[in-house]
């Protein structure tokens, strides 16, 4: 019997203390299509997202992040999961079909960080309303409508005050993500790690920070342009809007080009991302780091995010 896999990062689930502005910046400044709204909660993904959404936004008390799903790859893989993580001595909750919009059965679960993770098979492939559909068969909705307008959902990055390789360690052991560019401490410890189950150089990043207020921060999701010219129109698009970002600048590792932005209604800060490279290589060597390389690593060239604390916002997972 194979082991369970995951296929691909579904997608994240927010909570905002001001709706308003949150929809404002997803829908209108970054260009996310509402697929539809149950009990308070919008159901948002870009024009390229297939499934039903990618990011799930509702009103509370206290912003943080719910919780991040991943889509499992055959539909037995879920209950095979399961299996793992409670022989590994992990809590697993399950979630029922419908109790999240679109979404079949899953199950929930924390990483060794508190983070929340999902797993799950079945999803609507809901089709846009006819007035928002793209007349090619092979994309969900018309391209260009409204804001930046990224294609789908890349990536998550998460925070922690723990040293990476704890989290990074658990990804590998239990759910099978790929090691593929790591930060070495002179301790040996990793202070970052960039992990993917697809050909993407990271479906997932992890990034310690010893000053970090909790084991389970985000320091952000991304969505994906296509390319630069692009992100130099979502540039603009932001500027235009008010909106505080960090960039356009190019990451050493992963070799991506990157903007990020604030929501004004959660603090979450979102990644427009673009270029990079693609791992085909079934006997990949994950590339080493050190701390002393970071001036290349994080920022080959462009304006850097982290240089002073009060750019440096994050929210809890």
């Amino acid at each position: 019997m194979s082991l369970p896999e995951i296929a691909k990062l579904g997608h994240v689930a927010l909570v905002t203390t001001d709706l308003e502005k949150s929809l404002w910046f997803y829908k209108e400044v970054i260009g996310l299509e509402e697929t539809e709204v149950v009990d308070g909660t919008h159901y948002l993904r870009a024009w390229g997202d297939f499934e039903h959404h990618t990011l799930s936004v509702k009103s509370g008390d206290k912003a943080h992040l719910d919780h991040i799903a991943w889509r499992a790859k055959r539909p037995e893989d879920v209950e095979g999961f399961a299996k793992l993580l409670e022989e590994a001595g992990t809590e697993v909750t399950w979630v029922e079909a419908g109790e999240e919009a679109g979404q079949g059965r899953a199950i929930r679960f924390q990483l060794p960080s508190e983070h929340h993770f999902e797993i799950y098979y079945d999803m609507e492939k809901t089709l846009a309303d006819p007035s928002r559909r793209s007349v090619l068969k092979n994309q969900t909705y018309k391209s260009w409508a409204r804001g930046a307008s990224p294609r789908r959902i890349d990536h998550v990055n998460l925070l922690t005050s723990l040293k990476a390789n704890v989290i990074s360690d658990f990804l590998q052991e239990k759910l099978g993500f790929k090691m593929r560019e790591y930060v070495k401490a002179p301790d040996d410890s990793l202070v970052g790690a960039w992990l993917s189950v697809t050909p993407l150089v990271h479906d997932i990043a992890v990034s310690h920070d010893p000053f970090a207020p909790t084991t389970h921060q985000i320091h952000h999701i991304s969505y994906w342009l296509d390319n630069a010219q692009d992100l130099l129109r979502a540039a603009d698009i932001l500027k235009e809007h008010g909106i505080f970002f960090k960039g356009p600048g190019k990451h050493g590792i992963s070799q991506a080009m990157y903007i990020y932005a604030i929501d004004p209604g959660s603090g979450l800060r979102v990644e427009l991302f673009t270029n990079g490279y693609l791992i085909f290589e079934p006997d990949w060597e994950p590339i080493e780091w050190t701390v002393d390389e970071m001036d290349i690593g994080f920022t080959f060239w462009g304006d850097q995010m982290d240089t002073l604390p009060e750019n440096n916002p994050t929210i809890e997972a």
